[in-house]
């Protein structure tokens, strides 16, 4: 069933001549579970963990983030934090989220601890990407417990702040104004029918569930607190014919009582049990964000970001929420005569992002790697000439610039030659081929010089075009 879906996607992409349309999941360089939007100064920042490839269980070491201004290119940051960012931490970089408030971004995440617990930890930055630093050098929520995953954290109009986390059950506290402490009791929300959908059946002496336990919806993990029109909602992973899906509740209080609403995304592909999402509204759109296992090489311990734009019901609620393919439409268009970072990407094949103390770049590119970029709005009149960072340790390889499609009209093209290492840039600059005015996709198409099977090519940093 996973080789057929892999195969009927990848035939669907290359169709079109050359086109590829899809947009699900929105990063393809690297596993990216457990999204975790925010809006601010005009972009959308996602944190995630990052799945570890060929494993099979979530051994997480760290998180990542990337941004997006139009909600289809995304700008690959890197890795900001890791467990040796704590020192209290030792395996499991599970979910997490950030949130800014009076300029800092307070970054909560959970590990396992020296002494095979989990806690919450927080860590601090001045932008949102970084460089963060563990906030107080230990944890803000240490219980002795493997219940405290999968933080999410709200501050109020009033500046209160709130900090929700929980498995299998739903915990909270009132955050301080320092945002690394907290005031006041642990609270346990109860859970019923009535608030997340269903109960937790007793279980056997043999610790499993009883059969009767899938058949109604409840809360297990994952929770998004968030506010909106002036109703709370807590979406979460709920768990219902034994398989996770994303259901949520509204409340006219911060803390309750909640009434459960119903499901929204019940789809997860057989090949990745969990979903973990996020809710934000952007640009007058409303967006959900959630993961799955759809990648090629992915499943339960290889999961990606994906994001659906949805419109809420008249009455505030949450309409069902279908995956897809396509994802979501461009919100802004990008402009190519500044200087556009490569790890800026819509759609990217056979490569991967990597990174150095000066950024991040594109590599791992061989024969028929590319990359994608949508929307470019190229103006009333064409660029002259094309630029791009490139940097090759070995024999270098062959650039091809194209609009609309893989084999669309060529831009520019030109040979990327041995530079003297793979981090040793140079910039490239050749005139245009041919002319180009309006709103195009834009492809980066890498070939190498002979057809050598696995050989890495060339590292690639940035591009721009001159009028």
């Amino acid at each position: 069933m996973k080789l057929q879906s892999v195969i009927l996607c990848l035939l669907w992409m290359y169709s079109c001549n050359g086109i590829v349309r899809a947009q699900n999941p929105i990063v393809q360089t690297h596993f990216t579970p457990d999204p975790a939007p925010m809006v601010y100064n005009g972009r959308v920042y996602v944190y995630t963990g990052d799945d570890i490839p060929g494993y099979d269980f979530y051994y997480m070491t760290k998180w990542r983030v990337c941004s997006s201004a139009d909600m289809v290119n995304w700008t690959d940051h890197g890795v900001p934090i890791t467990l040796e960012s704590f020192s209290w931490a030792r395996d499991r970089a599970w979910a997490s989220q950030c949130i800014e408030r009076n300029g800092k971004f307070y970054w909560y995440i959970c590990a396992q601890t020296v002494d095979n617990n989990v806690a919450i930890g927080v860590a601090v930055a001045d932008h949102p990407t970084g460089p963060f630093k563990d906030a107080i050098g230990k944890p803000i929520i240490s219980t002795g417990s493997w219940a405290n995953i999968d933080p999410t954290v709200f501050i109020d109009d009033d500046g209160q702040a709130f900090l929700y986390w929980g498995n299998p059950n739903l915990y909270y506290v009132k955050l301080n104004n320092d945002m690394v402490s907290y005031a006041g009791d642990i609270m346990q929300i109860p859970q019923t029918i009535e608030s997340f959908g269903g109960v937790r059946a007793a279980r056997n002496t043999g610790g499993a569930a009883s059969a009767a336990e899938p058949t109604k919806d409840m809360y297990v993990e994952g929770p998004w607190f968030y506010k909106r029109s002036g109703k709370y909602y807590q979406m979460f992973a709920g768990m219902t014919k034994g398989n996770e899906c994303l259901s949520y509740a509204m409340s006219d209080a911060p803390t309750g009582q909640w009434k459960y609403q119903g499901k929204i995304m019940t789809d997860q592909p057989a090949n990745s049990f969990t979903n973990h999402g996020g809710i934000i509204d952007f640009k007058g759109n409303s967006y959900l964000f959630y993961h799955t296992g759809l990648l090629p090489g992915g499943g339960s311990y290889g999961r990606s970001t994906a994001v659906e734009q949805f419109r809420y019901n008249a009455d505030g609620t949450i309409p069902s929420i279908r995956m897809t393919k396509e994802g979501v439409q461009p919100v802004a268009t990008l402009d190519p005569y500044k200087r556009v970072e490569a790890e800026t990407i819509a759609w990217a094949e056979k490569c991967k992002t990597s990174q150095n103390k000066e950024g991040v770049f594109v590599t791992s590119i061989r024969n028929g790697s590319f990359v994608k970029v949508r929307n470019v709005d190229f103006g009333a009149s064409s660029p002259q000439a094309f630029s791009a960072s490139v940097a090759a340790g070995l024999d270098g390889g062959v650039m091809e610039v194209h609009v609309d499609s893989l084999a669309g009209a060529t831009l520019a093209m030109f040979n990327v030659p041995r530079t003297g290492g793979w981090e040793t840039w140079t910039t490239i600059t050749r005139q245009i081929q041919t002319a180009v005015t309006g709103v195009h996709d834009v492809y980066f198409l890498f070939k190498g010089q002979n057809l050598t099977a696995g050989r890495e090519l060339f590292n690639f940093d940035w591009w721009s075009f001159q009028k």
